[in-house]
């Protein structure tokens, strides 16, 4: 891999044509892309009001989202090009600038994904920023969005995805940290605009009936593991769920295995895999025990290989495994894209360094895949939605073990999106504390705005089911639209 120029800041670079083909295009992005085909907003009313006050010049506007998928930047282009844009309609709105949103988005997207892609987001008023790094170039133009961009800010407080429809990872403080800026910039300038966060939550269920494609996807994923495969005539989600957790302690087995024969890592011996016969013995009361048996060898692993990468680029292991992992590709970033050396010699040994780092961060991309797996997320509640989330993690990390593209997810079946607004948080009120105990105020609106994201989840199954038949009044939730019904504005 030869060295490239350092990677550099991608402005915004807002594009009027860009943007209008990219909103024709939305709805069959979105159904052949993404296998969505319906999109539920619930309390629709409060994205209104909340454009409303921003249109009028009252307040600055940032957009919290839930990231448990890729699809989520396309669901949120869809709620504020289609949805409000129809609902606004439909109230008499006139809003001009038309509804969009600018946003932030990973800088590595463009290396993985591919420099049109890079392109497309720049000119559709994305930010890039690096994640492991101060970021300044980024950090200040996020903050010059927010405080007069001429469209709300969309940011993923996550930071990155995590697999899961109905569990929300703990929030890095960058959403409110930035929100605070913008309120104290506002302030000291004797604006009257407020500044305003508004959550949203962005999960997925499936339209029809997935299991079928669950169990073929579970079998496909056995063989390649060497166990062997049961199919059902009629998938049972209680023996899909002792499959599949036979499978995800196979493949640990295995990576076990692997880390203590060819790396001399201190490891414990495996043991073998339980056949699917005696699998199918085990109780309720085993189940936690399992679990945790399972949590604990997993723990043990991913601290195993991401110790591989930061011992080869002599980072000090700090954080949580999330944090760990940016650290990790920010290095790697330093070393693979850097001003090309003078001579050849020097260039040449420059390349296989660059060679040996890529190499090795296909260890901390594994730990990326592997880390969100785990037996109590199907066990407390096996909907399809569950299912369905570890079984493609345990895919993506098989992906990338055979050298396979982790972008080429399958898809189970026809989708609905489902999007759901939070109450706005006033974070002008909220100065003084900050004034007081920066840090202190950061960590506290983080966990207020992680308990509101989390209150937005839906609970999939037969609890999805009843919760969505209590639902209150007409006016604070839309029926289910199909994709690409209606014109945009």
């Amino acid at each position: 891999m030869p060295t490239a120029a350092p990677l550099d800041f991608l402005p915004p670079r807002l594009d009027g044509r860009v943007l209008a083909l990219s909103r024709r295009l939305l709805p069959w992005y979105l159904r052949r892309q993404c296998a969505i085909t319906s999109l539920e907003v619930l309390h629709l009313e409060r994205l209104v009001a909340a454009m409303d006050r921003f249109q009028a010049g009252e307040s600055r506007l940032l957009l919290a989202f839930r990231h448990p998928s890729v699809d989520d930047p396309a669901c949120l282009a869809h709620l504020i090009w289609r949805d409000l844009a129809r609902e606004g309609r439909r109230l008499g709105r006139q809003w001009r600038p038309r509804p969009h949103f600018q946003f932030l988005y990973d800088r590595g997207i463009p290396l993985w994904a591919g420099p049109r892609i890079g392109w497309l987001l720049q000119r559709l008023g994305g930010c890039s920023i690096q994640r492991g790094k101060l970021d300044t170039a980024a950090l200040r133009t996020a903050r010059q969005l927010l405080l007069d961009g001429p469209y709300p800010l969309a940011v993923a407080p996550e930071g990155a995805t995590n697999g899961h429809n109905e569990r929300l990872s703990a929030l890095e403080p960058g959403a409110a940290q930035l929100a605070f800026w913008t309120a104290d910039d506002l302030a000291k300038a004797q604006r009257p605009e407020a500044m305003t966060v508004l959550p949203i939550g962005v999960q997925y269920r499936f339209s029809g009936n997935a299991w079928p494609a669950i169990e073929a996807l579970l079998c496909q994923l056995e063989r390649q593991s060497g166990l062997a495969t049961q199919p059902a005539a009629s998938p049972d989600p209680e023996a899909l769920y002792l499959r599949l957790f036979a499978l995800a302690e196979r493949m640990l087995t295995l990576m076990e295995t692997f880390y203590r024969d060819s790396y001399h890592r201190d490891l414990p011996a495996a043991t073998a895999a339980a056949p699917a016969a005696d699998a199918a013995t085990a109780t309720q009361a085993t189940a936690p025990t399992a679990n945790l048996a399972l949590a604990e060898r997993l723990g043990r692993l991913l601290e195993t290989a991401l110790a591989e990468v930061e011992q080869s680029l002599a980072i000090e292991p700090r954080g949580d495994l999330a944090s760990r992992c940016r650290r990790l590709e920010q290095a790697a970033w330093d070393r693979l894209y850097q001003a090309a050396p003078p001579t050849p010699l020097e260039r040449g040994l420059a390349d296989r360094l660059a060679e040996e780092t890529a190499q090795r961060l296909w260890h901390m991309r594994l730990v990326e895949s592997f880390v969100a797996v785990s037996g109590d997320y199907v066990r407390e509640r096996p909907s399809q939605e569950r299912f369905a989330d570890t079984l493609l993690l345990l895919w993506d990390t098989q992906a990338r073990i055979l050298g396979r593209d982790p972008g080429t997810r399958p898809r189970l079946g026809p989708r609905t999106a489902l999007i759901s607004l939070g109450e706005a948080i006033a974070f002008t009120p909220l100065l003084e504390d900050y004034h007081r105990d920066r840090r202190r105020a950061v960590a506290r609106l983080t966990a207020d705005l992680q308990r509101q994201l989390e209150a937005l989840i839906e609970p999939s199954g037969l609890a999805a089911q009843a919760s969505r038949t209590q639902r209150p009044s007409p006016g604070s939730s839309r029926p289910s639209q199909r994709i690409g019904h209606g014109p945009s504005h």
